[in-house]
């Protein structure tokens, strides 16, 4: 079948959007149009209950969370991830998980501080300064990413998967929001991380995002707001 991708430019969807052009499948896509809040719509709910970009429709009905799809994508085409039964899947998995239950969520934290602890501008700085500093005994932002280029600099894997499509969006991320807050982030500081991101940009699939959804020419290595031909971002 032709996938369905539900998306806006810039969002997580711009993940799944590169494993579907990495693995050169058949998808069109509908615009999900953040400017209007088109996310909290009935129709789009009626898609994804979370209200959450992104959804894509599959075979086997419509799916929502990324690390979710992009696994589903890999097991169900057979690419971009160790097969099932490899010694090197569970690795994957636990890393997979992490960038998506640790740094993307802390991420989102930093993104939409009101929706964790209201209203109170004191309050949601304290929790953008824990998140992204280096001192605080838990599991920060860069804490979490230098776990990530650790475990990439020992990792003599060739191929692409999609933990790189991910983690490479993330990177991007970190460099441009929210917008006059991301100064706490330097690529230069996760090697492993940068090398491979910048690997990546020469991919067609990256090529084929960056025009789809305005990302300019170097999206992860020395990435920009977007201007997306429709759309909003944010």
């Amino acid at each position: 079948m032709t996938y369905v991708l539900h998306y806006a430019p810039d969002n997580a969807s711009l993940i799944v959007r590169l494993a579907l052009e990495e693995m050169q499948l058949p998808y069109r896509t509908v615009l999900v149009d953040r400017a209007t809040r088109a996310q909290d719509s009935a129709a789009y709910r009626a898609i994804n209950p979370a209200g959450l970009i992104p959804a894509l429709e599959t075979p086997d009905g419509t799916m929502f969370e990324t690390a979710a799809i992009l696994l589903w994508l890999a097991d169900r085409h057979g690419r971009m991830a160790p097969a099932p039964d490899a010694p090197e899947r569970a690795d994957f998995l636990k890393h997979l998980f992490f960038a998506s239950n640790t740094l993307h969520t802390q991420m989102r934290m930093t993104f939409y501080p009101d929706q964790y602890v209201g209203d109170d501008a004191a309050a949601q700085n304290r929790l953008r300064t824990t998140l992204q500093g280096r001192g605080a005994q838990g599991m920060t932002l860069p804490k979490a990413l230098h776990l990530l280029d650790d475990w990439y600099g020992g990792d003599p894997r060739g191929e692409i998967t999609v933990l790189d499509l991910y983690i490479a969006c993330l990177l991007r991320w970190c460099a441009i929001y929210p917008k006059g807050r991301s100064g706490w982030f330097n690529l230069h500081d996760y090697p492993a991380l940068s090398a491979r991101a910048a690997r990546l940009e020469a991919h067609p699939a990256v090529q084929a995002a960056q025009t789809a959804e305005g990302l300019g020419s170097a999206p992860f290595t020395a990435p920009r707001h977007p201007t997306p031909p429709e759309g909003s971002a944010t």
